[in-house]
């Protein structure tokens, strides 16, 4: 997390309702052979945060009992040019929004796995527009077993939310409007031009 608290001022709240729509982030764990990390989607409750692993994942190996486990949750982030602010004496960096949860991390029994993973997809199946979700029950039942022996259900208890939003705070409002308008205009991608509505949307 960035120190400087000007970007550090969104609420717990705020902070976990990003993760929670991001849905996808980092999970982190310390090992003997040094720290794992694994990519996962995820959903979350009150408190807690529901994932899956595959069984040969080295976390999974590593999780001899609850572990002390970081999931970083990160959202649009861009480069910015010192061009686009209009001020003098600026240099490049980068923007970004970025969440990690602390907490502990308990592989599950294996007969909370339909459940985990039903509301995993029906939680992303209702973000289509237009779209009838997709069922467990379109996989017949010899494949789902099949696939289910595969991954591991997992709990991730929350202890502590930590949230960097850096977006020009540290910049006259004009300066950060300013760079919002290039980073739009850069044609970068779908995920700069969130970034910029973000910069936009600061107070003061």
């Amino acid at each position: 997390m960035h120190p400087n608290p000007i970007y550090r001022r969104e609420t717990a709240e705020a902070n976990l309702a990003f993760a929670r729509e991001r849905g996808f982030g980092t999970l982190m764990v310390n090992a003997q052979e040094g720290p794992l990390a694994s990519h996962i989607p995820f959903v979350m409750g009150e408190g807690f945060v529901e994932l899956h692993l595959v069984r040969s994942n080295p976390i999974v190996r590593a999780l001899e009992g609850p572990q002390p486990a970081l999931l970083a949750v990160q959202g649009a982030d861009g480069y910015v040019s010192p061009d686009w602010y209009g001020m003098e004496d600026q240099v490049p960096t980068w923007n970004y929004v970025a969440v990690h949860l602390r907490g502990r991390l308990s592989v599950r029994p294996q007969e909370e796995l339909r459940g985990q993973l039903d509301r995993l997809s029906a939680a992303f199946e209702g973000r289509i527009e237009g779209k009838a979700p997709w069922l467990v029950e379109k996989v017949t039942e010899e494949a789902l077993t099949r696939l289910m022996r595969m991954i591991v259900p997992c709990r991730f208890d929350i202890s502590s939310v930590d949230g960097t939003w850096k977006l020009g705070q540290n910049k006259p409002a004009a300066a950060r409007l300013g760079a919002a308008d290039g980073m739009e205009g850069a044609g970068i991608g779908a995920e700069v031009a969130a970034l910029a509505r973000l910069m936009r949307a600061v107070d003061g």
